[in-house]
């Protein structure tokens, strides 16, 4: 199914259900990738997820669809792909070996910063209103507090841990504000499933590449990382995705972008009650300052309907500098 062919005045039973599963099954995924990379090196599991779950949305939508793919939406996928998997979600993986699945969470939550910080600087966006000014002051504030010096109260997170969860944040946000130009095609799920399979063959690389084939012991991968794995495949790359972007197509990208401070306070709950991740006042500080300068970026955006264009792959108000790059939200291409 493209993006041409959704409903322009979908059920609200629908949307509610969308809603529904991008706020838990993206907020459970953190403490899946946890399990996962128990018995599976994180590079190779990550690729592996992506590989396979693109493998699965391509094979469905190419058939229904007749656009001709070009070299240029290749590349764009691969580009998108990299920058947003390998570079975003690969290195949560590789994070969360020394980061509890609640705190990578959390600090993830602080995407729509960089966001608004990168489209300003780099992509000539709007300059950040006062209100946005204020979010991006409690979010280092935030961010402070949580990967601080142990004075601060509790145990600080692992410095290297803490540098490639946000690098993720930095590159899912390129990848994201890149997207807004990218030579993609039209429908939707069929860009979604070549950036999934270009990031999931750069993310094996890199997990050969930095030796994590000779540590993979299939004899020794557990149940519990076998069916992490495959929920991550099934429910966080193609249920989740799917439904994050179809939202993109029916609502605003102000109420979509309410995922980001849902998911956090879920994957620190799933952290806590199966995992035994501590829940301590330095985190529920974090937390609570994170989420609130989260609430105050994607409240401040202009709240407006958006109007599908051709040729994007989502979509997004091209003059709302603040809710375009919230998401993976497109704009009309120039």
């Amino acid at each position: 199914m493209s993006a041409e062919n959704q409903k322009s005045s979908p059920s609200l039973i629908l949307v509610v259900a969308a809603f529904g599963v991008v706020y838990l099954v993206w907020g459970s995924t953190y403490l899946a990738i946890l399990f996962a990379i128990e018995t599976i090196p994180p590079f190779l599991m990550s690729g592996t997820r992506y590989v396979v779950a693109g493998i699965l949305l391509y094979a469905f939508t190419r058939p229904r669809t007749s656009e001709r793919l070009t070299i240029k939406n290749w590349l764009a996928a691969g580009s998108i792909g990299c920058l947003m998997l390998l570079g975003g979600n690969g290195l949560v993986c590789w994070a969360e070996q020394s980061v509890p699945s609640g705190l990578a969470a959390l600090m993830i939550a602080t995407v729509p910063l960089w966001m608004v910080t990168l489209n300003w600087l780099f992509f000539k966006g709007a300059r950040p209103t006062a209100a946005i000014i204020l979010g991006l002051v409690l979010g280092l504030i935030g961010l402070f507090v949580l990967i601080g010096p142990g004075s601060i109260g509790g145990e600080p997170v692992d410095s290297w841990g803490a540098i490639a969860l946000m690098s993720a944040c930095v590159f899912w946000s390129l990848g994201s504000l890149h997207s807004r130009h990218a030579h993609l095609p039209r429908s939707t799920f069929l860009a979604t499933s070549m950036e999934m399979l270009m990031g999931g063959v750069a993310l094996l690389t890199v997990g050969v590449l930095t030796g994590e084939w000779p540590k993979l012991d299939v004899a020794a991968v557990s149940l519990k990382s076998c069916l992490a794995l495959g929920y991550l495949i099934v429910f966080g790359a193609i249920l989740a995705l799917t439904a994050y972007k179809w939202l993109l197509q029916v609502s605003t990208p102000a109420r979509v972008s309410t995922y980001a401070y849902v998911n956090p306070v879920i994957a620190v709950l799933l952290g806590t009650a199966f995992a035994g991740e501590a829940l301590t006042a330095r985190i529920f500080f974090a937390a609570a300052v994170i989420v609130t300068a989260v609430i105050i970026i994607t409240s401040s955006a202009r709240r407006t309907k958006p109007t599908v264009v051709r040729q994007t792959y989502s979509v997004c108000d091209s003059n709302d500098g603040v809710s375009q790059c919230l998401e993976s939200a497109v704009c009309k291409q120039t």
